[in-house]
């Protein structure tokens, strides 16, 4: 069932825009009943932030430029570039807006740090020093998502790496 009201959602988010999304209008897509999506979801603000979740779930592994920096690097510039888009940032809203318990937040936090531990897995079996994922959360991932949120004008890759270079300064975790 959530497969098929997720996928409604989808479908009429782009056939009408999410403004004219309503949940009668999605259960009846699903094939479900709308009090079937009230039970479950609450209201259309929390299936919302469900399928928000579940679209900034990454789809692939980090990929492995050889190094910790380079490996960090191309991750960050992604993690930028995916949620600044107007379409990060409207679900980002979608996640945050809906979440009256902070799990979904706690999902996408989770999403980050699944992606930078196998950055570090793969630092460790090439024996580089490298903080810990909780050090990079803080550092360069918090930062990012409060000038995604807050202050987005002129936010670029150059910011990411500036942060990097703070992280990775020897002697400096």
């Amino acid at each position: 069932m959530q497969a098929s009201v997720h996928a409604a959602v989808r479908e009429l988010e782009a056939e009408v825009g999410r403004e004219a999304l309503t949940v009668p209008l999605v259960a009846a897509r699903a094939g479900v009943t709308p009090s079937t999506i009230y039970r479950r979801w609450g209201d259309l603000q929390e299936l919302m932030s469900d399928v928000a979740v579940e679209r900034l779930r990454p789809e692939t592994a980090p990929e492995d430029k050889g190094s910790l920096r380079s490996d960090l690097e191309a991750w960050a510039e992604q993690f930028l570039e995916e949620m600044a888009a107007p379409t990060g940032r409207a679900y980002i809203r979608d996640a945050l807006l809906g979440d009256p318990d902070g799990s979904n937040a706690g999902q996408c936090s989770a999403y980050a740090a699944e992606q930078i531990e196998v950055i570090l897995a793969r630092a460790a079996d090439r024996q580089e020093d490298a903080p810990d994922a909780e050090t990079i959360l803080d550092r360069v991932v918090a930062p990012t998502m409060y000038r995604i949120l807050f202050r987005p004008e002129g936010l670029d890759t150059t910011y990411v790496h500036h942060l990097l270079a703070g992280l990775l300064a020897p002697n400096d975790h």
